[in-house]
This record gives C-alpha cells, sequence and structure tokens, in this order.
C-alpha cells in the first residue's frame, strides 16, 4: 500500500497503436503545382477533397472561382485549366457532397450559396452556370457544411449573423436560426446531424437544436476567446481551439451534457495563427494545424485522463494557408494510411498530399485500425429528418478498397523507414523511454532539440573563430 501511495502521483503512460504514427509528404510529382490560391484572408480551408476530385479557391479577378481538379491527375496544372467561375463575388467556403462525388457546393461575398454538378472526368471548359442557386442571406456568406446522414440539406452562415437550414429538394431554406449577436466563426453538427455546434465573435459557445433553432446550452467563453469546435464522434464531446488570457493558442475540451467550464483546457504555444482541429472518429485522434503554419500536431483523445495524449507532430518548411481532408473511403489502406491532408503552400503554389500513416510490416488488412466507418449512402431523406426521424450514419467497411503493396512500395516503405532514423534512434520503434514517467515522444524531441543546439553552438562558434 505504501508503495502504491508513493507512485500514484507518477503520470500515467499509455500504450497505443497510434504512438508512432507518422506524417509523410508526398513526393513533389505527386503534388499539385502551378496552382493560383487564393490570397484572401477570411478564416477557411480553400480546399475541399473527395476521392475523384480536389477544389481549390482561386485568386481571381471580376468574380469568385474555384478548381475542380481530378484527384489522378498530379503535376503541373495548366495555367489556363478551366474552373467554375459562375460567383460575382469571391469565393470563401467550399464542401463537397459525403454522399455524391461530383456534388459540390460554395459560397461567396455575392451573399449566394451554389450548387455545382461536376462532369465525370472533370472540367472541360469554364462552368459559370450551377445547378441551384440559393439566396437568403442579406450580407456575404463564410461557411457551409453539409447534413452529416442527409444528402439533401445543407446548412450555411453568413456575415448577417443568420444560419440557414437548405432543402436542395425544393431549393430553398426550412429554416432559419437567428440566436448569435455577431458574427459566427464556426460550425460544426455531430455525428447524427440532431445537434449543431457554434462558435460566435462575442466569445459564447452554443449548442443547438437543428430543426427548431432552439439554444440548448451556452457557455461564456471568456478566459478561453472560442474560434473554432468540433464534435468528438460519439464521445458527447467537442473540441475547441481559441485564445487564452495570456494570448497563447488552446484547446479546450468540453462535456456536451455540461457546457458550464471546459473539461480540461491545454495551451499549446504563443503563436498567433488561428488553430484548426481535425478529428478522426475511427482512430480517436485530433489533429492541431496552425494557419500560417508548418507544423501539424496530433493527439489521442481518451474518456479519461490524460484527455489529450500528444503523441507526435509532422514538421515542414512549407507554411499552410488552408488544409483539405480526404474522406476515408479515399485512404491507401494497403500502406496503413489513417488521415490524409491536402496542404496548400500559397507562396509556391502548390498542394501538397500529406499521408499520416501507421508503420506496420504486415502485409494483410489491418481491421483494427480501420473499423466500420461513414459511407456514401444517405440514412435519412430530407422529409424524414425534417419530420423528426434520427438515424445514425449508414457505415461502410473499407477492406474492399485494400490492395496488398507490390515489392515496389515495400521497398520504398523501408527507405522512409532508414529516413526515420534520427541520431541512431528508430522513430518507428516501440523504444522504451527512460524512465517510465517519461513519454518516448518527449524523449525524442529532447534528443533532436539537442543535437540542434550543439549544431548551432558549432556554428556561432566557427563564426567567432573567423571574426578572431
Amino acid at each position: 500500500d505504501t508503495c502504491t501511495k508513493e507512485m500514484s502521483w507518477r503520470p500515467t503512460y499509455r500504450s497505443s497503436k497510434f504512438r508512432n504514427v507518422y506524417g509523410k509528404a508526398d513526393n513533389r510529382e505527386e503534388c499539385f503545382d502551378g496552382i493560383p490560391i487564393t490570397r484572401s484572408v477570411h478564416d477557411s480551408q480553400f480546399c475541399a477533397v473527395n476521392p475523384k476530385f480536389l477544389a481549390i479557391v482561386t485568386e481571381s479577378a471580376g468574380g469568385g472561382s474555384f478548381l475542380v481538379i481530378p484527384v489522378s491527375k498530379s503535376g503541373r496544372i495548366d495555367p489556363h485549366y478551366p474552373k467554375v467561375c459562375g460567383h460575382q463575388g469571391n469565393v470563401l467556403d467550399i464542401k463537397w457532397n459525403p454522399f455524391m462525388d461530383h456534388v459540390i457546393a460554395s459560397c461567396s461575398e455575392d451573399c449566394s450559396v451554389r450548387i455545382w454538378e461536376i462532369p465525370e472526368g472533370g472540367l472541360r471548359r469554364n462552368m459559370t452556370a450551377s445547378a441551384l442557386e440559393l439566396h437568403g442571406h442579406t450580407r456575404r456568406v463564410g461557411l457551409i457544411e453539409w447534413h452529416p446522414t442527409c444528402s439533401g440539406l445543407l446548412f450555411s452562415a453568413g456575415y448577417d449573423n443568420k444560419i440557414f437550414l437548405w432543402n436542395l429538394e425544393i431549393g430553398g431554406p426550412v429554416k432559419r436560426i437567428d440566436c448569435h449577436s455577431e458574427v459566427i466563426l464556426c460550425i460544426s453538427l455531430n455525428a447524427d446531424g440532431t445537434l449543431l455546434a457554434t462558435t460566435c465573435k462575442d466569445n459564447r459557445l452554443r449548442l443547438i437544436e437543428p430543426r427548431s433553432g432552439k439554444v440548448l446550452q451556452e457557455a461564456d467563453c471568456k478566459n478561453h476567446r472560442v474560434n473554432r469546435v468540433v464534435f468528438l464522434g460519439n464521445t458527447r464531446r467537442l473540441i475547441t481551439t481559441g485564445v487564452s488570457q495570456w494570448n497563447t493558442r488552446q484547446v479546450a475540451l468540453w462535456d456536451q451534457d455540461d457546457l458550464t467550464r471546459p473539461i480540461t483546457e491545454e495551451e499549446i504555444d504563443g503563436l498567433s495563427g488561428l488553430l484548426f482541429p481535425f478529428y478522426d472518429a475511427d482512430t480517436h485522434m485530433l489533429y492541431l494545424a496552425g494557419k500560417g503554419d508548418g507544423n501539424i500536431r496530433y493527439y489521442e483523445i481518451h474518456k479519461e485522463k490524460p484527455y489529450l495524449q500528444y503523441l507526435m507532430e509532422f514538421r515542414s518548411p512549407s507554411p499552410q494557408k488552408g488544409l483539405g481532408v480526404m474522406p476515408k473511403r479515399g485512404l491507401d489502406v494497403g500502406a496503413c494510411e489513417v488521415f490524409r491532408f491536402y496542404k496548400l503552400v500559397t507562396l509556391r503554389g502548390l498542394v501538397e498530399p500529406v499521408s499520416m500513416i501507421v508503420p506496420r510490416r504486415s502485409e494483410t488488412y489491418q481491421e483494427d485500425i480501420y473499423p466500420m466507418t461513414p459511407g456514401t449512402e444517405p440514412a435519412v431523406s430530407p422529409d424524414e429528418w425534417l419530420s423528426g426521424i434520427n438515424r445514425a450514419p449508414v457505415l461502410m467497411s473499407l477492406k474492399g478498397s485494400y490492395k496488398r503493396p507490390d515489392q515496389k512500395a515495400l521497398r520504398a516503405s523501408k527507405r522512409e523507414r532508414r529516413a526515420m532514423v534520427v541520431h541512431g534512434i528508430d522513430l518507428l520503434e516501440n523504444i522504451q523511454p527512460k524512465r517510465d514517467s517519461e513519454p518516448k515522444s518527449v524523449f525524442l524531441d529532447i534528443t533532436v532539440h539537442i543535437s540542434d543546439v550543439k549544431a548551432i553552438v558549432v556554428s556561432v562558434s566557427k563564426i567567432s573563430v573567423s571574426l578572431y
């Protein structure tokens, strides 16, 4: 008992199958080059992707436009490549329909929301005529979000402080949510679309019943100025990112049944860029990417302490303007890829795919890291959902898309493995930390930082010798 009491203060070290996940940027030939990425300062991703197409908002004069490129056609993009250019103002957000890979929604400074149908194989000429035009907002529309279980419902939030719910089958709004006093910064829906979470410029986090527009709960975030919010799958929890009272970037975990105070708060760093959260419900991993940063941090979410377990971070010298996320059904299951970003690098006119990979040597389908995941079949129709019927997403298995990696790919993975050796430490091996209470990621970070400091000291000493 005495021994137990003495040891109880020590931090727990959890074993996890995702502890060694690493980020891998694609080769230059697999990137999309020569893209005039928009210079808009609006806080959006400006990028959307599905297994067929990649869409990027572009810089244009006299109206807004975006590119739609088949995912398979990477490389340098022709400057005259056809665009979707029907908006009269800058495009502020784009989202693919999760159930139909050829349907994309866009919103703009021209106060409209438009639905576009992309032909099979991509665009052959500029597209100016949309399949549907939705008008109702009186100021520019900054955010759009598809319903997660119904293909015919779309939410939009404008600078008129209103949220519209559109039924695309009738081509008009079925609900207007008017409970925000200032500009809406972010909207997020839970897994079955029965709850809507919003953050607002008035520093309040709201939980709304989307059919009625009734505010169920409201949190006044004085010490944590919220910017972004995302539901954590079916865990009945939310994650928000924002700024602390000390002007440091911060992440907070909330219980959706009680928003009086966050479960936990964690300070990230002192940088100023907006922090975007991305959650993978299948692996329970949270990715944090700052606007203008080059790195992507990732954590594992737990029901108990520590709620947020830091795993590692992907580092890159290229700052990101926005990030598109490939749906699970578009990942390379054979390579144990669990997440894929499409990173916008404005200065280089580049879209760079970044894969998050679980390092495994097995050449069979890994069922433990690929559970059943939401597929392309809607669970309810718009009329059913509006009448009060709720259904969970229709799930699918990714086993059908598994392809056994060929020998060339295996040799490439061995080269990547050699590249992951830092000063004799193999980042893909299950190295035990020096102390039980010291996480491996921290141990590795310290080792790398020490080597960096040594290099700086050597370079400074050389400069001093040359001066004297």
